[in-house]
């Protein structure tokens, strides 16, 4: 059975305004079945068939010719003929034709030639695996009201525990077709580096990027330091920095820049890196089995970089941009996530265990009380945990794992 994407509406509202829909998303993520869901009655195009991959190289007037009768059309994996763009610029702006709903998983090589011939006519739109709410079926949260989700009804807890579901991941196969966690995530790193990861980023030695790949996966949730990063791997900073332009535009990692406040104290101005889902960065570590995490040395960091995940899918699904910072100062002093919500900001903490200790509070509380002799007001602060319990402490909404999106 098909699981409702939150993005549906997002996208259906934004067919009537722009006359281009761009979807992207990593591989996998359900990028295909969101479009044709959303549009049954576009005509579908797949441009990784060889014939129709073809015709919009080699005539891609007469390919959107042919295509002009139908009440909109899907160009699906658009990044395999990227010259389609231009004629469908000259369709779009004549009204000959249209809407045309573009997916890809390359993103810097769309965006590319979107900038180039199609902007100002395209909404841009990302696509994530599921999150939590999609998973269980529950309505999504909306950023804006992300620290009033108590006021509303409190929803149950997943079936699947928090070890479970940071083991396996969210990508769609895993959950809707019940495929094998462990042996589908092996075979998407090996699709992934082989294909994906070479046609994006001139990547000559394969086994090489493989362990540059793996080495992010032992920073997920730290701070970026590309020339140790690089220097492990056996590759040049300048290589390095190229690597990892292509994971964060092929969807693999994120980064968090550090906010930036009027504080006395020093600030870290490195970004921390993290993957956007946890059952591929599970399986680049090595882990065998869900109950591996209850003693893995790198536990919090990967519930950190699950409930980030989690974030960026709160503002990715509604068809917003994520603003998502950390702060932390010179002495180690941190807030895992900054939400910047524009005329409200809020302070998250991530724990990973069962219970709440009072040390749990110190960065946001550090934070607050930093803000205040700065002259600042106070935000609305969240303390997110391993246990499943929803309530209140220390000036603070104190909610459950499952309850980010």
């Amino acid at each position: 059975m098909l699981i409702p994407r939150t993005l549906e509406p997002r996208l259906q509202e934004a067919a009537g305004p722009f006359p281009v829909l761009f979807l992207t998303g990593p591989r996998q993520s359900g990028k295909t079945t969101l479009a044709r869901m959303a549009f049954p009655e576009y005509l579908y195009v797949s441009l990784e068939d060889p014939q129709r991959r073809a015709e919009a190289l080699e005539d891609p007037r007469g390919l959107l010719q042919r295509v002009a009768a139908a009440p909109g059309v899907i160009f699906d994996e658009a990044q395999r003929a990227p010259e389609l763009f231009s004629y469908i610029q000259g369709v779009v702006d004549e009204r000959r034709g249209g809407p045309f709903v573009l997916t890809g998983s390359q993103n810097f090589l769309l965006s590319e030639k979107i900038t180039q011939t199609l902007a100002g006519r395209t909404a841009v739109f990302e696509l994530l695996p599921f999150s939590v709410a999609e998973l269980t079926r529950r309505s999504a949260l909306r950023p804006e009201g992300f620290l009033r989700a108590r006021a509303g009804p409190i929803p149950a807890p997943p079936s699947l525990s928090l070890e479970d579901l940071v083991f396996r991941g969210l990508y769609p196969a895993i959950h809707d077709r019940g495929a094998d966690a462990a042996q589908w995530l092996s075979s998407y790193i090996s699709t992934y580096v082989e294909r994906d990861a070479r046609a994006l980023g001139a990547i000559g030695d394969l086994d090489t990027f493989l362990r540059f790949l793996g080495l992010c996966a032992g920073r997920s949730g730290q701070l970026l330091n590309l020339s140790a990063l690089g220097a492990e791997a056996g590759v040049s900073h300048s290589t390095a920095r190229r690597w990892l332009s292509v994971l964060r535009a092929s969807y693999i990692v994120t980064l968090l820049a550090p906010h930036h406040e009027n504080f006395s104290k020093r600030i870290v101005k490195t970004p921390k890196l993290y993957f956007l889902d946890t059952g591929l960065l599970c399986a680049l570590l090595g882990l065998r089995g869900a109950e591996d995490l209850w003693n893995h040395p790198l536990r919090g960091a990967l519930v950190e970089t699950f409930v980030v995940a989690e974030l960026t899918k709160l503002f990715a699904h509604s068809g917003e941009r994520a603003r998502l910072f950390f702060w932390r100062d010179s002495h180690g002093t941190e807030v895992d996530v900054l939400i910047d919500l524009g005329r409200e900001r809020v302070a998250v903490e991530v724990k990973s265990g069962l219970t709440v200790a009072a040390d749990a509070f110190r960065g946001l509380e550090t934070y607050q009380r930093l803000r205040r002799t700065s002259g600042g007001e106070s935000i609305g602060t969240v303390l997110v945990y391993g246990g499943d319990e929803w309530y209140e402490r220390r000036g603070s909404d104190v909610r459950p794992w499952w309850a980010c999106t």
